[in-house]
């Protein structure tokens, strides 16, 4: 099984975003992914963070992901259903936030078999940190 850690940052909410993934594969160095947008939320930083980290394997793969977004875990592994059965639509028949993300994470997902792992962010994590560093490198460096 691969692992992942994903993380989004925004300078302002919205502002200038960043997201990091950091990919552990058995037996191999560590790979480290990033980019960014002007004009975004973290929450779709957050998203884009897990879309690249899956798109980056071209075959179906194990992989265990890792995220301190509970927006992110929650909604892919729960919220997601009954938006779809609601035609996008909230509990509250409101349009669902990211769905153009969220629709291009249900597609990615179904090629390969995925564990969502929730974890604590900024709590000394080398991993998370590491992605979160990566989401803000990109933020100072393009801002």
């Amino acid at each position: 099984m691969i692992t992942i850690y994903t993380d989004g940052a925004c300078s302002g909410n919205p502002g200038f975003g960043g997201w990091g993934v950091v990919i552990i594969k058995p037996d191999s160095k560590m790979i480290c992914l990033n980019g960014g947008e002007e004009n975004t939320t973290n929450n779709r930083m957050e998203l884009t963070a897990a879309i690249q980290s899956i798109i980056y394997f071209k075959e179906k793969t194990n992989l265990e992901i890792f995220t301190d977004s509970k927006y992110l875990k929650d909604g892919i592994e729960s919220w997601i259903y009954k938006w779809k059965s609601n035609g996008w639509k909230t509990a509250n028949k409101k349009s669902v936030k990211n769905k153009d993300l969220w629709i291009i994470l249900d597609r990615e997902i179904a090629k390969h078999e995925i564990k969502w792992k929730w974890v604590k962010g900024h709590a000394n994590n080398t991993f998370n940190e590491k992605a979160d560093s990566l989401a803000r490198k990109f933020i100072e460096d393009n801002a």
